[in-house]
């Protein structure tokens, strides 16, 4: 199958460039005539490779497009069963356009950071609804270790990056500006710039702060390259050096996070997936003198277990509200176990027919929330003689934890029952229990997404400055606090933020990210050629990378092997300490589950705020 399709392709891209190159001077001529609509194309005809890198230059958005679509297949490319990853390929690529273009042709590429801000934080609230749940499980369970480790990855990064820069004898602003790169925080420049501003540091005699500046550039520029790229390898394969399989840890820590519950939250992914089901749909000619004249309500009393979901009585459909009245002949649809249904059916029924008007039913999962407070205390027994017929019961939740039940368990206002059945009796149930049925993510409600970022950056932009030093959580962390508060809440009121379809979700969390790499790659990418002088970028490049990748390490080390975290989970830890957002991606894809992100906002908040006052005293010292 995959060679008809990749020969079809090989074919229409040899179309599309002989297409092209024959029209090559028929599009020169118009350009050169003054044709507004193929102006744009001009330099590339004219001048080739270099109109094309200066096409890239005019129009942002086609660079940006070109690096993910070649970037995602260098990153899936593999090596030994070693591969980059879609974040790193695209950042390589972006970083290799950039260095061609200024360094073949004189191009600076320069994006609009709005650009790289919007989709990173789309990125962060994207990954914040897929951890709500478990946050403050793992808050619970792994604060104290979480938090040991931001101080291990901090200090550490603090002593190699302003040791070796000492060492190396590096001029002032080199050290600060490594630690900038390094943890991949862009703030840490101001905060030194502000020390050289301030006055609380005063460059040497023969040494503006011009330069000073450009040195903070400098180190930024190379050891942020480098400990991007570097930091997603390793976060990514850490687990797997210390012997473990990720994907096997990742639904460990997920089963240890929701108290060994076995079925998805309300509002997470997979929560209303029918899946497997041992009951099925069959339809019987009704036969049997003893159901003959009794109502469906009346049977369904009697024989819970196998409801009747439709009667057809001369091609006509009975509706069930009217709780009808069955006849000898009618057709009705029953739902329960396959296996009693094959021994007994037609025995206690009828004969089986192939009648499909009768078997013409919609089943469907859905989460109720109990709104009437005139449920509280009846049995799930009462509440099933009630309004429950047709429907099953799939799992209780209650505070946003799954609770086991039986026929006596007492229901109370805010539980949330998930229930299968028809539409109708859905419908008819959540009305019974005062809620909302929710039987649909499919479509993402853009207000509910667009308001909880708009608080989430907003409360990211609140700042305390101490000692001159400005103190703020972040507006991406922010936004990952407002998606970990919307699925939190939505977890224990399933009306709560709107639906999120899985499938949007993924998306954005995926194409966020990326996005945001590869406008850095662009920006960044032709700093580095300032720095490549004498043997500086050599150790602008040691101890940045040192810097970058030793502190992660030695934090995984200490809180998979002394705090006895899940690798995964220390993973995540480490990956925040580090300010790392690439990283953590890296190691999402590797287990194949988002639990890393559970620690991910604590030692990221942490560890932010120590890496800006290390950045000012590092500036101070020099």
């Amino acid at each position: 199958m995959k060679r008809p399709i990749r020969g079809a392709l090989l074919f229409l891209s040899a179309f599309a460039t002989l297409f092209f190159i024959s029209l090559a001077p028929v599009l020169a001529q118009e350009a050169s005539d003054g044709g507004a609509p193929l102006a744009f194309f001009s330099p590339v005809i004219e001048q080739g490779i270099h109109g094309f890198f200066e096409l890239l230059d005019k129009q942002k958005f086609l660079f940006l497009l070109l690096a993910l679509s070649l970037g995602y297949p260098l990153g899936r490319a593999s090596l030994k069963g070693i591969s980059l990853g879609p974040t790193a390929g695209t950042l390589i690529v972006g970083i290799l356009l950039a260095l061609t273009a200024k360094l073949a042709y004189d191009i600076t590429y320069s994006i609009s950071g709005l650009v790289s801000t919007i989709f990173l934080l789309m990125f962060m609230y994207a990954l914040g609804l897929k951890v709500g749940p478990q946050f403050f499980a793992g808050l619970r369970s792994g604060g104290m270790a979480f938090i040991v480790i931001g101080i291990v990855v901090w200090a550490l990064n603090w002593i190699i990056c302003v040791g070796g820069a000492a060492v190396a004898g590096l001029a002032p602003g080199y050290a600060p500006g490594i630690i900038s790169g390094s943890y991949t925080i862009t703030a840490i420049i101001g905060v030194a710039t502000s020390a050289i501003q301030s006055g609380a540091y005063v460059p040497p005699e023969g040494m503006s702060a011009e330069q000073v500046g450009a040195n903070i550039a400098a180190g930024y520029a190379v050891s942020y390259v480098l400990s991007s790229i570097g930091i997603i390898l390793l976060i990514r394969y850490l687990p797997s050096m210390f012997g473990r399989d990720p994907i096997a840890d990742a639904k460990r820590a997920e089963i240890e996070m929701s108290g060994g519950s076995s079925a998805p939250v309300p509002g997470a992914s997979g929560s209303l997936t029918l899946g497997y089901s041992s009951s099925e749909i069959r339809a019987y000619r009704l036969e049997h003198k003893t159901l003959v004249g009794r109502s469906v309500k009346e049977l369904f009393d009697k024989y819970p277990e196998a409801p009747i979901l439709r009667v057809v009585r001369e091609g006509e459909v009975i509706a069930l509200q009217s709780n009808p009245v069955l006849q000898s002949g009618d057709v009705v649809a029953v739902r329960t176990d396959v296996h009693d249904l094959i021994l007994s059916g037609a025995e206690v029924i009828g004969p089986e027919v192939d009648e499909p008007e009768a078997r013409r039913v919609e089943i469907e999962a859905a989460d109720i929330r109990v709104g009437k407070k005139g449920i509280n205390g009846k049995t799930l027994r009462e509440i099933s003689h009630e309004s429950g017929m047709g429907l099953q019961l799939r799992a209780l939740f209650r505070q946003g934890n799954e609770v086991p039940f039986n026929d006596e368990t007492k229901i109370y206002f805010g539980d949330v029952l998930r229930v299968v059945g028809p539409d109708s009796r859905v419908q008819a149930a959540a009305d019974y229990l005062g809620g909302r049925a929710i039987v649909d993510t499919a479509v993402t409600e853009v207000s509910y997404m667009t308001g909880a970022m708009a608080v989430g950056y907003l409360f990211g932009l609140i700042s305390i400055t101490v000692g001159g030093i400005p103190i703020a959580l972040g507006t991406s962390a922010g936004c990952l606090l407002a998606g970990i508060f919307v699925s939190y809440f939505r977890s224990r009121n399933p009306e709560f933020g709107g639906p999120v379809d899985e499938g949007a979700r993924a998306f954005i969390q995926d194409i966020g990210l990326n996005m945001f790499v590869a406008v850095l790659a662009a920006n960044v990418g032709p700093k580095i050629i300032q720095s490549f002088q004498g043997t500086t970028v050599i150790w602008i490049a040691l101890i940045g990378t040192l810097g970058a990748l030793v502190p992660p390490f030695v934090g995984f080390f200490v809180g998979f092997r002394f705090f006895k975290l899940n690798s995964v989970v220390s993973a995540g830890a480490a990956t925040g300490a580090r300010n790392s957002t690439p990283g953590l991606n890296a190691i999402c894809a590797e287990s194949q589950s988002n639990v890393a992100a559970v620690p991910y906002p604590i030692t990221y908040a942490l560890t932010t705020v120590l890496a800006l006052l290390g950045g000012y005293i590092a500036m101070v010292i020099s």
